[in-house]
């Protein structure tokens, strides 16, 4: 704008597909251009490019990783590696805790059904066996209580950019893939723009119109919706102007891939659910009494199944409990089981993304590129997310010299400052001002400890990088580069040894220290597409029995 002629007029056409009628609509109904929205831009590139340049040089030539071995440190990159690793030391310090369960299966007149002892968990096992001791060998018990409730299960609210992805992410896709996916559809006019933060159709949205060119694709669907829709569409709790949820816009001309084709249809689906009729099930409890002990169960069965025949990704397991208080129930069989507390689940993509957004880190548009550069960095690894040695020692590195660049709050803040541009409450000045003065902190604290990163990190790439011992000298062998940029493992003891191995130029090679019995070289794990071992050694008699 600033190259405009003085005094030349300027609009903004606004579009969220590429239609040709919105686009004549965005055309013919101009809005003023948002300045601070700009700035507000502005300010992220500036701020964004100042700490990862900054941060990522001084990590680099501390730790001695340079040329394409570099070590990245970003402002959302490093607390979002640091959730990813604080979660594997929890899952590490996790010590079980043992605990018992009775269980009970029984029979009744409708079928059989499983009930546990009402207090459910037994902590103390001699507690558990005493009464397991008393029951066991009971042939019935009978039913003091049962209830049975109808219940309405609304459909899902719209989608935005974060509960897409991970959506998307059930189905296999990557977080970045997915994306990928869905601006090629955009770019092609057959659903909205897929980065936005609404959860909630705006007024004036031709959905009757998407909803019949959905038929000649989802003929039961749409029809479904046109006999036996809602009122109004189901609405998420996010509410924003820049983009509508994500939905349909248009239907293919032509054969879609594969691929491309989940996306579509688990869009479409997600659409055609917001407008279709709550699904009915019937919850039903009992408590059955077996010899001065109670047991309870639950039942779930859909009735009336509505949007659950639409959006087909959720679903429930369903066990019928029919029941009728003073009713006596056979029993078959009485257990006692030991089972242990266990750790918080590692992040996948999809509960990273939930993660990330809780946190405010990142944005909707830079969240799954950022989870994409971690992996191509090779900081973590894994569908269930883990943290590489070298992902751990730079979190690791950087929480001992200056922590609050590993925290999600300083970055929430920063973030929260880029908004209030976009408000008009600051300007760009005093916010990049301000994270430069942050900025220049953390540096100052990174230098005082630079001897001790460059230690940590240069240990934990030997621990990454360390293949086994060589079988000719005795050294280590470590994963190289050669000069084309192909992996492969070579002795440490090199020009004296010139012991080399290939290695896959694709997926994950690990090694566990596992030694082969025919030749001595070290055996790998690889993972690409799927899980296999092998000896690294291609001479090795071991693989030429495979061939």
């Amino acid at each position: 704008m600033e190259i405009l002629p003085k005094g030349f007029d300027a609009g903004r056409a606004k579009f969220s597909s590429l239609i040709p009628h919105e686009i004549r609509r965005a055309f013919e109904s101009l809005s003023d251009v948002d300045y601070n929205l700009a700035l507000s831009a502005e300010a992220r590139q500036i701020i964004d490019l100042a700490w990862g340049a900054i941060l990522t040089r001084f990590i680099s030539l501390s730790s001695g990783q340079l040329g394409k071995d570099f070590l990245s440190v970003g402002r959302v990159q490093t607390p979002t590696l640091a959730l990813i690793v604080n979660r594997e030391k929890e899952i590490e310090k996790f010590i079980p805790t043992p605990y018992w369960k009775i269980k009970a299966d029984m029979v009744s007149e409708d079928g059989k059904f499983s009930a546990f002892h009402a207090r459910g968990k037994f902590e103390n096992e001699e507690e558990a066996e005493e009464i397991y001791g008393r029951i066991k060998n009971a042939e019935r018990g009978r039913v003091t209580m049962y209830s049975r409730e109808r219940k309405e299960e609304y459909p899902p609210p719209p989608f935005d950019t974060t509960s897409f992805l991970r959506e998307a992410s059930k189905l296999g896709f990557t977080a970045a893939s997915a994306m990928k996916v869905a601006e090629s559809l955009y770019m092609r006019g057959l659903i909205s723009y897929p980065r936005t933060d609404n959860t909630v159709y705006p007024q004036g949205m031709q959905i009757r119109k998407i909803v019949d060119k959905l038929e000649s694709v989802f003929p039961d669907e749409a029809r479904q919706v046109k006999e036996n829709g809602r009122k109004t569409p189901t609405k998420g709790k996010k509410v924003s102007q820049d983009h509508p949820p994500i939905h349909p816009v248009d239907v293919a001309k032509t054969k879609m891939d594969g691929r491309d084709w989940k996306i579509y249809e688990l869009i479409s689906r997600r659409f055609l659910a917001t407008l279709a009729s709550n699904s009915v099930a019937e919850v039903s409890k009992a408590e059955i009494d077996v010899e001065g002990e109670t047991f309870l169960a639950s039942g779930y069965e859909i009735l009336e199944r509505n949007w659950r025949d639409i959006y087909t990704y959720i679903k429930p397991k369903e066990n019928v409990l029919r029941l009728s208080e003073g009713e006596d129930v056979i029993i078959e069989k009485i257990g006692k089981m030991k089972e242990e507390t266990k750790p918080p689940n590692r992040y996948n993509q999809g509960s990273l993304l939930a993660e990330m957004e809780k946190n405010n880190l990142g944005t909707k548009s830079t969240r799954h590129d950022i989870i994409e550069k971690l992996y191509y960095r090779n900081y973590i690894k894994g569908k269930k997310i883990m943290p590489t040695p070298a992902g751990v020692a730079v979190i690791e590195a950087l929480e001992r010299s200056a922590e609050r660049i590993t925290k999600p709050d300083m970055t929430a803040e920063l973030e929260e400052e880029m908004n209030e541009i976009a408000e008009g409450r600051k300007s760009l000045d005093d916010v990049v001002n301000d994270s430069r003065r942050l900025l220049r902190e953390a540096v100052e604290m990174l230098e005082k400890r630079k001897d001790d990163i460059r230690k940590v990190i240069k240990d934990a790439m030997f621990k990454q990088n360390f293949a086994g011992k060589c079988p000719r000298c005795g050294s280590d062998l470590i994963i190289r580069k050669s000069k084309k940029g192909k992996r492969f493992i070579g002795c440490s003891n090199y020009p004296r040894c010139d012991n080399s191995y290939p290695l896959p130029q694709r997926g994950n090679v690990i090694f566990e220290g596992e030694s082969c019995p025919h030749c001595g070289a070290p055996v790998m794990t690889v993972i690409y597409k799927k899980k296999w071992k092998k000896c690294v050694n291609p001479e090795c008699p071991s693989n030429r029995e495979k061939k």
